[in-house]
């Protein structure tokens, strides 16, 4: 690749030290120059939160906040000041009310197993819309079960963008909760959680925001969008598997029950009967994932180095290059808006007559790597009418080149299948 191309590709960002900074990348695969564009699915990690998670054992590898001596000591230190830096990164004033979590689907039924059962009950309406990832349905599915409460959903257009035509309809009086997707991992669309938060709030219901695809590649506010629950992922941020995050406001937090009960979660156990702890730890029972939170702690600070307003603007640049060469391809469908505004970093396609699986089977003996399959949102495929996409879905390492790359591997399925 040269720094011709790399230049061409975002200017506010130095692709060749940013590349450089990830020892996976700088591998072949089939003699093949690895592509991986399976971003929305988990991140590769750059060295600097490698590095985090083996100091951590190398040197303070300790339960946080039971001991009392120094390992503990350093290990509470690094566990909370990753907390800290999510809460910044996120405009959060208030640190406790981030909850630490195995991730978005732990999130969010988190909040249908406390905030739900308590709140929820027969007759009442929980909407959510049929893009969403099954992590964000089957919880509420449950919750529905449990309780004898109704979904309702919002549909989506024909470029993938969630219709609002209805809304007002859909939020009436018995509507408690909504929650969505802020970009779909399956269309790559931008919802406008904004809007729709302040909707319904006003017809008094809370809002839940999976901000999975979002808090990752683009600049999130908890103020500005003014939900009452997000819950995102870390290993799709760059940081390890098994760590999440739950932000809430602390009105929700203090009246919630714990989820899961154990120790750290309690102030005081007798036979009968417990106290809990305070926020955030009531609801972290046990001994957490304290080397994966100080890795995504590294992977927040890798980030904001770059700043969030330069990964959204390379993302705008390499995801535009990217449907405009796809969009050249007259044997592909599309999915998702054609604006790119309206975009993630994330976009799926089928090539006619030839099985998505088969697109990524065949690409990936190129060393390229997308997804293929229903992307966990199958009430979205049926209603766009088809079994599985494949889709490309791209990082702040990512490049024109490897666009283009793509584009020549799908020359190559082409020649298969002819």
């Amino acid at each position: 690749m040269t720094t011709a191309v790399l230049e061409t590709v975002s200017p506010a960002l130095d692709l060749e030290r940013v590349r450089a900074e990830f020892p996976i990348l700088h591998q072949e695969v089939n003699g093949h120059r690895l592509v991986y564009l399976d971003n929305a699915a988990s991140t590769q990690k750059p060295a600097a939160v490698i590095e985090a998670i083996a100091r951590f054992y190398r040197r303070d590898n300790a339960n946080v906040h039971r001991g009392v001596h120094e390992l503990s000591h350093r290990a509470t230190e690094a566990y909370e000041q990753a907390r800290g830096k999510l809460a910044r990164l996120l405009g959060i004033a208030d640190e406790a009310e981030l909850l630490w979590t195995k991730g978005t689907t732990e999130g969010i039924n988190l909040i249908a197993r406390t905030w739900g059962d308590q709140n929820v009950r027969a007759g009442d309406e929980i909407l959510l819309s049929v893009m969403d990832h099954h992590s964000n349905l089957v919880p509420w599915q449950l919750l529905a079960q449990r309780t004898g409460a109704k979904l309702r959903f919002l549909d989506i257009d024909e470029q993938g963008r969630l219709d609002l035509s209805n809304l007002d309809e859909l939020l009436t009086g018995r509507t408690k909760l909504v929650s969505l997707a802020h970009i779909s991992n399956a269309l790559g669309t931008i919802n406008p959680v904004e809007e729709i938060a302040r909707r319904a709030h006003a017809a008094g219901a809370v809002m839940v925001v999976d901000g999975s695809q979002s808090v990752p590649h683009m600049p999130v506010d908890v103020k500005a969008l003014d939900c009452d629950f997000l819950a995102f992922t870390g290993h799709k941020m760059l940081g390890p598997t098994g760590i999440g995050c739950l932000w809430a406001k602390r009105e929700h937090l203090e009246a919630m029950p714990p989820f899961l009960g154990g120790g750290e979660m309690i102030r005081e156990v007798h036979l009968t009967h417990s106290k809990w702890n305070d926020v955030p730890w009531k609801f972290e029972a046990g001994t957490m994932p304290i080397a994966e939170a100080i890795g995504l702690g590294a992977a927040v600070d890798w980030l904001s180095d770059i700043g969030m307003d330069a990964v959204r603007a390379h993302a705008l640049d390499v995801v535009g290059y990217a449907y405009e060469r796809l969009s050249e391809l007259s044997d592909l469908t599309l999915y998702g808006p054609s604006d790119v505004e309206l975009r993630g970093s994330v976009i799926a396609f089928a090539m006619d007559g030839i099985h998505p699986h088969d697109v990524a089977e065949i690409i990936g003996r190129e060393g390229v790597c997308v997804r293929a399959g229903h992307h966990c949102a199958q009430p979205l495929m049926r209603r766009l009418g088809v079994s599985a996409t494949s889709r490309a879905s791209f990082a702040v390492h990512s490049t024109r080149d490897e666009v283009d790359r793509l584009v020549a591997a799908l020359d190559t399925v082409r020649g298969v299948f002819a």
